[in-house]
Parts: structure tokens; sequence; C-alpha cells
């Protein structure tokens, strides 16, 4: 009998296994599971040196991985980013605005880069120009607001150096005003260039911080039960420039998040350039368990990427895009290497799978691991294509975050099937689940899982009739996932000899309220059998807290995704009584000067008086 290294037991277990789908403990030896079932059966691997850990009745389940995340350049920049993710109010976002203004030294900015929208805000609206300049009069300030557009104060764009005589770039806007000066808004139109161009004029952190700033993120990911991710590369995303961080950290073997990373072409007409020197230098699947190469994408041509900004009528490929893409898809299926490929609307699915059929009957797939990502309008017929051709087709949450903005343009019916997952499932494609984050959606996995298992957006809009089955979102996000890093069978279930991740949870997914999945976290996360994260009655089990460096980072007071009864919350309002909005009051704030039109009417309808300063 193998003694394992760590127990955990008197759980209630969600293994995602078919053949034993709850158990109340595992056990853990070498960083894989040697035992799943009942208490007496695990226990019996206890040895002297064994670690138990008591449940006391949790709901665990495998580790969450997500199939779409850009971990590793939103691991270097995460430090540097205020997160205005799940917070309740424009208001409180205001406030957090002016107090990280107010402590950000020169030439540093203030970025606020994704995972919110202005629907989950009480106000249901942006903040405007004037708001971010009262806020922030000195500090530049840059806030990225999904895909469509960028908000610039006037110290922002000083050191950007947009003037009236800037000329718009090819791919953006720069809204002027009657005089012809820069407002302070980007508007991607027709793509986001100038929105990640502008982003990437920002100062950068030092090596030694992004260090901590990738450590910061995956502290925050194991927070919330995610111990798996696959990335997707990303634009200013250079191999191997700027993978010498996530490298350095896996070489520490300080990496708490396992990473299956794709590398996306950097250079316009220069694509097959860029893979030809890859796949001379880079060994398909080299590296570890924690760190490993999963081939191509998610840009493999840059005429062969749609941009998804609802507020903007559906971008036609250029003409060019077939003879952009099949020579680096024929490339890759030679060298067989697996690839990923961005795709929103069903119109450029067909085109860019007339490109793989072709390749297909001069060099065959033939098993070879290949998906869309995205697929929001993916017909039928397409669907079938896809699994003619052995493909995938990896999800994300984008519908939680512009699901009204679709809505307004097409309309509630199409909506409904957006994207299809239903009937991906039914075809029987592989699917597996993700964020896309961290420049528009958020990472936080709870708030995917409750848009799959809703059918609702982040601002509360119902998208479907019905959501999934809390256990098919669930598998979409553990043993789904998995196929997409060609890692099926070796994780993503709580099955003997699989990788040992598990995430105890807050609260059960499977009987919580549906407006409780969006707050739930893991208080015990566990990565190849090493405890990560320890929370709650397990906070002595997890590891020590890590400084926030620099000590002015946005990180420091605001560690994370907003939570109800964070200690932000206090500091935020200045509690003193009761209110509808957030369930205290603030009697201090009422005698603020409000950057919010209409007090009397909207707060007053709200039962709030929460202001910004």
């Amino acid at each position: 009998m193998q003694h394992a290294d760590l127990i955990l037991h008197n759980g209630k277990l969600h293994t995602v296994d078919p053949e034993r789908p709850e158990a109340t403990a595992v056990a853990i030896r070498d960083g894989v599971f040697i035992a799943v079932g009942s208490d007496s059966d695990v226990m019996a691997h206890r040895g002297p040196a064994t670690q138990v850990v008591d449940l006391r009745g949790r709901r665990a389940i495998p580790g969450l991985n997500d199939s779409h995340l850009h971990l590793i350049r939103g691991g270097l920049n995460y430090n540097l980013e205020l997160r205005w993710e799940g917070v309740p109010s424009l208001a409180d976002a205001l406030r957090m605005l002016k107090d990280q203004a107010e402590r950000t030294p020169a030439p540093q900015w203030v970025r606020v880069v994704g995972g919110w929208n202005e629907f989950q805000f009480a106000e249901r609206r942006l903040p405007t120009l004037d708001e971010l300049n009262q806020a922030a009069p000195d500090t530049p300030v840059f806030i990225l607001h999904l895909y469509d557009r960028a908000l610039l104060n006037r110290a922002a764009l000083r050191v950007v150096g947009y003037t009236r005589d800037t000329p718009n770039p090819p791919g953006g806007e720069i809204q002027r005003d009657a005089r012809g000066e820069p407002t302070g808004m980007l508007i991607a139109r027709p793509n986001a260039m100038i929105l990640y161009a502008t982003l990437a004029k920002g100062p950068k952190l030092p090596l030694e911080y992004q260090v901590n700033s990738t450590r910061q993120f995956m502290r925050e990911l194991n927070r919330l039960g995610l111990t798996s991710a696959i990335d997707a590369g990303g634009g200013f995303q250079n191999y191997p420039d700027d993978y010498q961080v996530i490298q350095e950290l896996a070489d520490a073997d300080q990496l708490t998040v396992r990473i299956a990373y794709n590398l996306f072409t950097q250079r316009p007409k220069e694509e097959l350039t860029d893979f030809k020197n890859w796949t001379s230098s880079v060994t398909l699947h080299q590296g570890t368990d924690f760190l490993r190469h999963n081939g191509a994408g998610e840009m493999l041509a840059f005429s062969a990427a749609d941009f998804e900004d609802f507020l903007e009528p559906r971008p036609d490929l250029p003409p060019t895009m077939e003879a952009d893409l099949e020579p680096v898809v024929r490339h890759l299926v030679e060298q067989r290497w697996p690839f990923r490929l961005h795709a929103t609307y069903d119109e450029s699915i067909s085109r860019m799978l007339d490109v793989f059929e072709r390749v297909n009957r001069d060099v065959p797939f033939n098993g070879l691991p290949w998906f869309f990502d995205h697929a929001e309008t993916i017909s039928p017929r397409n669907i079938e294509r896809v699994k003619a051709l052995g493909g995938g087709i990896a999800i994300q949450d984008r519908m939680a975050f512009q699901g009204e903005y679709f809505v307004d343009r097409y309309g509630a019916q199409a909506a409904e099937q957006t994207p299809p997952i239903q009937r991906m499932l039914a075809a029987g494609v592989p699917v597996g689940a993700g964020t896309d984050a961290t420049r528009v959606s958020s990472y936080n996995p709870w708030t995917s899982l409750y848009w799959l298992v809703s059918g609702r957006t982040v601002g509360g809009l119902a998208l479907y009739q019905e959501g999934l089955p809390r256990a098919t979102a669930l598998q979409l996000f553990t043993q789904g996932s998995a196929w997409f890093s060609s890692e099926q069978g070796k994780k993503g279930q709580l099955r003997v000899g699989q990788l040992a991740d598990v995430a105890v949870l807050s609260a059960d997914f499977f009987t919580v309220e549906e407006e409780a999945i969006k707050h739930l976290e893991s208080v015990l996360t566990v990565v190849g059998g090493r405890i990560v994260h320890g929370a709650e009655e397990f906070d002595r089990l997890g590891p020590p807290p890590l400084p926030v460096t620099p000590d002015w980072s946005p990180v420091v007071k605001v560690p994370g995704h907003w939570k109800p009864g964070a200690p932000l919350q206090a500091a935020v309002h200045q509690c003193a009584g009761a209110c509808a909005v957030h369930g205290h009051g603030h009697e201090r704030a009422r005698q603020s000067r409000v950057p919010v039109s209409d007090f009397s009417g909207f707060w007053g309808a709200f039962g709030c008086s929460c202001f910004s300063f």
C-alpha cells in the first residue's frame, strides 16, 4: 500500500468522472491521485508523514482550467492595473480611481484594463471624461472599455502626445471636439489597434517587479480555484522575449498555475516566417506539466481575425485572407503543430474552413488537434464541418460582457444561440470553456460559470431561455478544457493517475442560488499535491502572504476581483448607515460633491448616497 503525501477527506467531491461521480476523499502522492473514494478506503494510504486535511463537508471539484486566458501577458501587467471587476457602482469605481491616482508616482499611469462594463454599475453608464479629469487631474489615466474604446484623461493625452495635429492611425479614431482638439476618447474603428498601441506607450515594470506581478496574478487565480490555463498569446507578446518571466518562475518551481502556451504571430505579412522560425526552434509540447508549449495561435494571419465589437457592424475579412492563411495552415499541418484560430462570426468561419478543407485534401489533418476560439455565431453546418476535420471549439464568456450590445444590434432571438453551446455538444465536438481575459472579460471563472448556468450577462440581462446544467458547465471548465492542450485523461477529473489539482469551494456550486455562483471562490486550492491557497478554516495551510511590489501598486489596496464584504467596501464608502445598492450607508459621502447627474432622481430611487469625492 502506497503512503500518500496528502489526504483530503470528509468532503463532498464532484469528480467529473462518470465511473465514480462522487467521493468523499482523495489521496495524493508525487503530484497525482493514488486513491479516490470513501474516507475508509482512502485513509488506508495514510502514513506517518502524510498530511491529512479534514474538508469539513465542503464541496470540492477538480481544479478549474481556463482554455483561453492571456495569463503570461496579464501577469506582466497585473500589478499595474486597477481592477473594476464586480464593483457595484460607478461611484465606487471613481473613488477607487481617485485614491489610486493620488498614490501613483510619475511617470506611471493608472490603468483600468478589462473585466468590467457599465451594465454592472448601479448607474448603468460609463464615466465621463470630465469625471476622469476631476478624479485624476495630474496622473495619466487609461481606461479600456471592452474592445470598442479607451478613455484617457488630459494628463494621459499629454504623455502619449495626441494633439489636434495627430492624424487618425490605421485601425482607430481619435475623437475630437468642435475645435479639433482630442477629447480623450479613442474609438476602435475598424479594429482595436489604436487601443492596444496606446496602452503599449505606458511605462512597464522592471523585471523583478514583473516576477512579483505574475506571482500575484497566479495567487489571485488560485484564490478562485483556477489551477490550469491555456495561454492564447497576444499582440505585443513576443516569443521568447516576453516569456522570460514565466520561464524564470518555472525554473524556480514557483508556478502555481499550469500553463500550456500557444505562439501568436507578431508581424503582419511575415506570419509564415514567424511560424517557420518557431517550428524549427521550438519542440512541440516542450516543457513540463507546469509550463509547456501547445502549438500555434490564436493569431495565424492578421487578415484572418474578425474583430468582435458588437457596437460596430460585422467586419468582412479582406479578400487576401485565404492567400495569407493557407500557407501558414499548410506549414503547421505539415509540421504536425496543433493550432487555434480566433473567429467570431459564421461568415468568417465558413471562409476559414474552406482553407482548412483545401489543405486537408493535400496534407491530411489526420487527428491533428486544432480548434476555433470564440465562434459566437457559428452555424449548424459549420459545426459539422469542424467535427469532420476533427476540430474543437473553445467558447468564452464574451456575451456576458457584450450581450447588451449584441442584442441591440442583432436582436434577442439571435442572442439565444450565441454561442450555440448545446448544439456543439450534441454534435460531439470537443468544447472547452474559458474567459479570454484580461483585456475585455474578467479572469474570474465564476463569472463565466454564472453566465453558462444562468444565461445572464454581468448586468443581469437574460440572453438564453435556459442555461447549461451545472454539471455540464463545470465539465467544460475542467475535463473539457484538457482536450485543448492535448491533456485529456491527464487532468480535469478527480481520478486515479491524473494530476492532483483540487479546488475546495466557499459554498456548494450545485446548491447555491444562481446569483451566488458569481461570488464563489476557493478556500483551499491544491496544484500537483501542493497547497497553493488557503482561506477561512484552511488559512494556516496556505503559503504566507507575498508582499506586493512596487508599494504603490493598485494590488496593495485592491488585490483582485471585488467581492461582497471585502475590506475595500468600508474604505470606499465611509459607512454609517444602510443603503439598497451596497447594503450599508454613506453619511460622509452624502456631504460630498457628486460627479453623478440627477442626484435626487437617480440616487433617491436606489436609496444610496455613495459618491466618489
